[in-house]
């Protein structure tokens, strides 16, 4: 057992539905705190608060090398969720900060989310719950998922449960991008092709990618130009993979159909995106299930618990993920 416990929990909300990571730390006597500004933390903000602690228990707030620096006592970090570009692993590395996270747990919740995305955006169902709130009646054309062809760029733990998803909908046609192309996968309709011919002949584009110096602003104006005016776009992924300036653009002349934003460059968002009635956004609920938000508060908790017993690990960040963080591979 390691002599010092101290952790701070920066991810709100934090056992808000569920108790036991609260128990778990009890239980195993870890002094906490929970984010005392219950709100996604700055780096200036985050700068205030880790000096004193050995472990945090993080979100998505970034954990830059100038945190770091200042959180002299710091020894662990366990990573409530799956994106990891918030994190400077390699200072963190520099500085003998073990860090872990929880890849699995959020993945059902996110694929899920994105299917329902998708449904309401060929349905227009957001734009009749405007309608009806402003008083209108109104009903929307729309299409369904068996008629389109759907464009999945990312084939990692979400955008495989994604693609089982979609074998409930009469199988749609659809094409896969990803950086393991040609494996196997259990589906009939589908196609192994380019970026490019993803955005030239989807009627849905869904991403399912971490941001990387080669992701970021991966979609701009340049790929939105090969895209059907038809198109609808999601993002479940991480913000700034897609150029918000760009969608933006492109959404009010009418030269993409819609989109569906759950992850933003800057969050909480507050930009041109809302001021678009056709592009669905939601604040980051991609995991936001019950069962998944609480699994994956337990499995970082329970990490924290094996560093400080000096146990292994079950999550430890791996190798590949340094590499993506370095070069983007």
């Amino acid at each position: 057992m390691r002599d010092c416990k101290n952790v701070l929990i920066t991810t709100v909300p934090f056992a808000e539905r569920d108790s036991k990571p609260i128990d778990l730390l009890n239980a195993n006597n870890i002094s906490f705190t929970i984010n005392p500004l219950n709100k996604k933390l700055t780096e200036s903000e985050l700068l205030g608060l880790v000096s004193d602690y050995d472990a945090i228990i993080a979100g998505t707030e970034d954990i830059t090398s100038k945190v770091l620096d200042k959180a002299k006592k710091l020894k662990f970090i366990s990573r409530v969720g799956i994106g990891l570009d918030s994190v400077d692993l390699h200072a963190a590395r520099n500085k003998k900060i073990e860090v872990s996270y929880t890849p699995d747990a959020p993945s059902s919740a996110v694929a899920e989310l994105t299917i329902g995305l998708m449904i309401s955006l060929l349905r227009s169902l957001h734009l009749s719950n405007l309608e009806m709130h402003s008083g209108n009646w109104q009903r929307f054309f729309g299409k369904r998922l068996s008629e389109v062809t759907v464009g999945i760029i990312g084939h990692g733990r979400i955008g495989k449960q994604v693609l089982r998803h979609l074998t409930g909908f009469n199988s749609p046609r659809v094409l896969i991008n990803d950086l393991e192309m040609g494996q196997q996968i259990d589906y009939e309709n589908f196609k192994w092709c380019s970026k490019e011919e993803i955005y030239r002949n989807s009627d849905i584009i869904s991403l399912h990618l971490p941001l990387t110096i080669k992701t970021k602003n991966m979609i701009g104006r340049d790929e939105m130009e090969l895209m059907k005016n038809s198109v609808y776009l999601l993002n479940t992924s991480r913000g700034g993979i897609i150029n918000e300036d760009a969608l933006s653009e492109f959404l009010e002349n009418g030269e993409i159909a819609g989109a569906a934003v759950d992850v933003f460059m800057k969050e909480p968002y507050d930009g041109p995106l809302n001021k678009i009635n056709n592009c669905l956004l939601t604040s980051h609920m991609g995991s936001m299930s019950i069962d998944c938000r609480t699994r994956m508060e337990i499995e970082a908790t329970e990490e924290v618990i094996r560093f400080f017993n000096n146990e292994e690990l079950k999550g430890p960040v791996p190798e590949s993920e340094f590499l993506i963080q370095e070069k983007g591979l």
